[in-house]
């Protein structure tokens, strides 16, 4: 395979990576390291490397557009990215003591919960729960556009949320993923948020969250330009794809493929740890 080929092949995996990361909220990382590591025999180090550079991407693709459409709760975003921000760089101090064949066991298994969370039904809305103390303070309270017209809730159980949110800011930095599993978990059923502003909230999140982690990354020689970019560029066009095709699609078939695409991946990350 020659250099303008693998470049090719690497860009189209983004674009996959993009689109189903903007649709589920979890963040195209999730596929390009198992990608690069297992079909494309990248260190694991530089293909975190580049997806943590892919994740800005993908928030920078898909957050514009949510933002603008009314979905993403700017407030809570910004406030939880306190923590994770802080559990990015507690990650990326972890994996330089780390040996690789430990982290591709946690991946596996951060992987293996991310299918499962991908095929969770999501049918709850806290706009039917009373306010929260907190939540109300911290004027979180929001709105968001359905078929009937904008529709409001309530944010409950912040300091749940905020607690999560620092470890998925762990995972982030140790993994190189924007760990949208754990925050879509955080604010789906810690924070009684309705689904849609649950992905849409972390896909705005991921991309601070990465940018604490690639700082470090580049500093110890991890991100080649050469491999990021194609990622980037894939990603970012996915994302955005991605982000048009929410607001209409029913996306229940490709949660379902994504989890047993996630679940062959983990398996053969935890394997290849193992051995």
């Amino acid at each position: 395979m020659n250099t303008l080929e693998f470049t090719a092949l690497i860009g189209l995996g983004g674009l996959v990576a993009g689109f189903l990361g903007a649709l589920t909220g979890l963040g195209g990382g999730v596929v390009i390291v198992p990608l690069l590591t297992v079909v494309f025999g990248v260190d694991i180090h530089y293909a975190i490397g580049a997806a943590l550079v892919s994740v800005i991407a993908t928030s920078s693709g898909a957050a514009a557009a949510y933002v603008r459409e009314g979905y993403s709760n700017v407030r809570v975003g910004m406030f939880l990215e306190i923590a994770t921000t802080v559990g990015a760089l507690v990650g990326t101090a972890l994996i330089l003591h780390l040996r690789v064949s430990i982290i591709s066991i946690i991946f596996g298994v951060v992987l293996l919960y991310s299918a499962y969370a991908s095929m969770t039904e999501h049918t709850h809305s806290g706009a039917n729960d009373g306010p929260d103390r907190i939540g109300t303070w911290l004027k979180m309270d929001s709105t968001y556009p359905t078929a009937n017209g904008m529709e409001g809730y309530h944010v409950r159980g912040v300091p749940q949320g905020f607690v999560l949110m620092f470890v998925a800011g762990v995972l982030s930095g140790l993994l190189g993923i924007g760990s949208g599993a754990v925050k879509v978990l955080a604010m789906d059923k810690a924070m009684k948020l309705p689904f849609k502003v649950s992905t849409t909230t972390s896909n705005f999140m991921i991309g601070v969250t990465a940018a604490a982690g690639a700082g470090v990354y580049l500093r110890r020689g991890y991100i080649d330009p050469g491999l990021a970019m194609p990622v980037m560029l894939g990603v970012l066009a996915g994302s955005l794809i991605g982000a048009r095709v929410l607001a209409v699609a029913k996306v229940k078939v490709l949660r379902k493929v994504f989890s047993a695409v996630i679940g062959v991946l983990a398996a053969e990350m935890i394997y290849n740890g193992l051995k």
